[in-house]
């Protein structure tokens, strides 16, 4: 690279967010730059691994609006890059019959006439074999749910910037490192999580090609505490279940992280919940969270340079909003009015935590 190549923005991080977003500026014929720490593919930040959850199960009505685009771009992605990106299985939501979280998560599928089927405590053994449903309970299917497979996703997202010429390789939990040069820090909390696979006891019992679905167990042991699944997949004969929590970590640090006290809840829960599996997790790897005091995103310009945009703070449930992230962070590089309400992810409701002057 010459000192004299000019660019029209500079995208620092090459995971899904980033990538997204330097496609879609190269799609609009801007001179794209993507940078990235690390040599691709790598398993340092948050856009690694092979599967995630592909859902419009919130409480929040501009969540399940915003995934009624995404749906569409990752099937416009799916063919432009001619490879298989989303796989639908449905997704399980279990919770607390009582509980708010499971009410407005509920409340909110049925307003927005989002597909699925509300199951009771007769029927919930024939449409859900090998899963126990915990007293006082209640569950429903979101049909149109599935897997999306990460490793995947990247690859084609930077296949296909990478043919229109411009050079492809943006600083989940290293952001606050980037932004602190500029004055100001974001509250973003780097977590490391355990993510988690259990051995199936009977091959097949919760075999994605049985048809065995995506997982949320809203509130757990304690409030707050939600717990994610996906059919085996990955691994043969493992499920992937993991509490969606971790621990405060260093991002160039990460190892020196131990603590396995979700792994305890996990072992707590996969025995209470689901027989089939071995109650000891057969692998452990692990993946970084970047958080936000209110686990919504971050999209907005700089409080003091316009010039520069920020998406970050993803909580741990951002992969799924890849392309519709990279079409807002484009919009905003540009300059152009997104077709979304982003009042949400401004920058400003953390004001009072916010080192910069606003």
């Amino acid at each position: 690279m010459t000192s004299n190549r000019e660019f029209d923005c500079v995208v620092i991080g090459a995971g899904v967010q980033g990538s997204f977003t330097a496609y879609q500026l190269a799609r609009r014929n801007k001179k794209t730059l993507l940078l990235e720490q690390f040599v691709l593919p790598h398993t340092r930040g948050s856009s690694h691994g092979q599967t995630r959850i592909i859902r419009k199960a919130y409480e929040e009505d501009f969540y399940i609006r915003m995934m009624e685009e995404c749906y569409k771009l990752w099937s416009q992605m799916e063919k432009e890059a001619g490879v298989k990106l989303y796989r639908q299985t449905g997704l399980l939501v279990m919770g607390p019959e009582k509980n708010e979280s499971y009410q407005l998560c509920k409340n909110a599928m049925l307003k927005n006439n989002v597909p699925m089927v509300q199951l009771t405590r007769e029927n919930f053994g024939l449409h859900i074999p090998n899963v126990s449903l915990a007293e006082g309970h209640a569950a429903f299917v979101e049909l149109t749910a599935g897997v999306l497979y990460a490793d995947r996703t990247l690859k084609a997202v930077q296949g296909q910037f990478q043919k229109t010429k411009r050079l492809v390789i943006t600083a989940g939990p290293w952001t606050n490192r980037l932004l602190v040069k500029t004055g100001i820090e974001l509250p973003l909390e780097v977590m490391k999580i355990n993510v988690c696979y259990w051995r199936e006891k009977v091959d097949g019992s919760y075999d994605v090609n049985q048809k065995f679905p995506c997982f949320l167990q809203i509130e757990g042991e304690k409030p707050k505490e939600h717990i994610y699944g996906l059919p085996a997949n990955e691994y043969p004969g493992m499920v992937k279940i993991c509490l969606h929590a971790g621990s405060p970590a260093d991002p160039d640090q990460r190892d020196q992280q131990k603590d396995r006290s979700d792994i305890e809840t996990l072992q707590r829960f996969v025995s209470r919940r689901f027989p089939g599996l071995v109650p000891e997790p057969a692998v452990v790897e692990s993946c970084l969270y970047t958080v936000t005091p209110d686990n919504h995103f971050v999209l907005d310009y700089h409080p003091a340079y316009r010039n520069i945009v920020i998406g970050a703070g993803f909580s741990g449930h951002g992969f799924k909003f890849g392309p519709i992230v990279g079409q807002i962070l484009c919009d905003l590089s540009l300059g152009e009015v997104p077709s979304f309400d982003l009042s949400p992810f401004r920058i400003t409701r953390f004001q009072a935590k916010n080192k910069s002057s606003l």
